[in-house]
C-alpha cells in the first residue's frame, strides 16, 4: 500500500520522538515538525483510520505494526542517506536536510545500490 510522503513524515516523525523521549503525544510531533495543532490532529486523526496509529485515553501515541513498518523503513532511509551524504563532503544539516527530500521518492533499487555502496566503504575503512 503506498501512502503519501506526509502520512510517511508523521510516522518517521513518532518513532524519532519514542526513541528520544519514550512517548509521544500530539504536541510532540507540532513541535517537531512545526504544523498547526490543528494540521496534526487532522493527520493523527487520518493515520488512525488508517491503522497506522493508536492513541489511548491520555494522549499518548502509539505506532501500529503497519504503522511501524512504513516509519521504520523511511528512518532507515533518512539514517543511512544523511550517512552517506556527510561522507561525500557535505555539511550534516545540508545532508539531513537533503536525505529529507529524497527518502521517500528514491526506487528501492536505487536505495539499495546507494546502501551497498555506501556499506561497503564503511566496511573498508574499518
Amino acid at each position: 500500500m503506498r501512502i503519501y510522503e506526509s502520512a510517511e513524515d508523521y510516522l518517521e516523525a513518532i518513532l524519532m520522538l519514542r526513541e528520544r523521549l519514550g512517548m509521544v503525544r500530539s504536541i510532540d510531533v507540532v513541535n517537531e515538525l512545526g504544523y498547526s495543532k490543528p494540521s496534526i490532529s487532522v493527520a493523527m486523526k487520518k493515520l488512525r483510520e488508517n491503522g497506522f496509529v493508536e492513541m489511548d485515553t491520555g494522549g499518548y501515541i502509539t505506532l501500529t505494526p503497519a504503522g511501524e513498518e512504513i516509519a521504520e523503513r523511511i528512518y532507515s532511509r533518512h539514517r543511512l542517506l544523511t550517512e552517506f551524504f556527510i561522507r561525500l563532503g557535505v555539511p550534516a544539516d545540508v545532508a539531513a536536510a537533503d536525505a529529507c527530500k529524497v527518502e521517500h521518492d528514491l526506487s528501492e533499487e536505487t536505495f539499495e545500490k546507494i546502501k551497498d555502496h555506501a556499506l561497503g566503504r564503511i566496511a573498508e575503512e574499518a
